[in-house]
């Protein structure tokens, strides 16, 4: 009789198995994609991330987020020119799970144009490029999002 009683209960472990990760919260990855130097495109794609991450922590779960910006985009980054720094400067600030990601491709060419170094935001690390990080965020299981 013990034995099956033991065998019924070892038969349970699957189930709260689950239950038990789910208690604890899950880990969410997201990849935002900028390539325009749109005010408005900027300010939805931080929107986007500010919503889900509080949803996300609502549920009681995390949200590692990476902006990524290239192109155009990377006007977002460049320091005095920003429409967003305040708000960058803010989420970074408020959220150690939100990253910022600046092609370096786009950088030099920018840097080049310009005729000098083109400074960034503090918050922005510089990447060898933009779109080859958006592949290797997509590869290691990060969700793709472009406002």
């Amino acid at each position: 009789m013990r034995k099956r009683a033991f065998i019924a209960a070892l038969a349970t472990l699957p189930l709260l198995t689950p239950m038990a990760a789910w208690a604890e919260g899950k880990t969410h990855h997201i990849a935002v994609h900028i390539d325009q130097n749109d005010p408005q495109v900027l300010n939805m794609a931080l929107n986007n991330v500010q919503n889900l991450t509080n949803y996300y922590a609502s549920q009681g779960d995390t949200a590692i987020v990476e902006v990524v910006a290239y192109g155009p985009g990377l006007q977002m980054y460049v320091q005095d020119q920003s429409p967003v720094a305040d708000r960058i400067k803010a989420m970074a600030l408020e959220n150690d799970k939100i990253s910022f990601a600046a092609c370096g491709n786009t950088l030099k060419a920018m840097s080049k144009k310009a005729g000098q170094d083109v400074a960034l935001l503090e918050e922005a690390t510089v990447v060898p490029s933009g779109v080859v990080r958006l592949v290797e965020l997509q590869e290691s299981g990060y969700a793709y999002v472009r406002p």
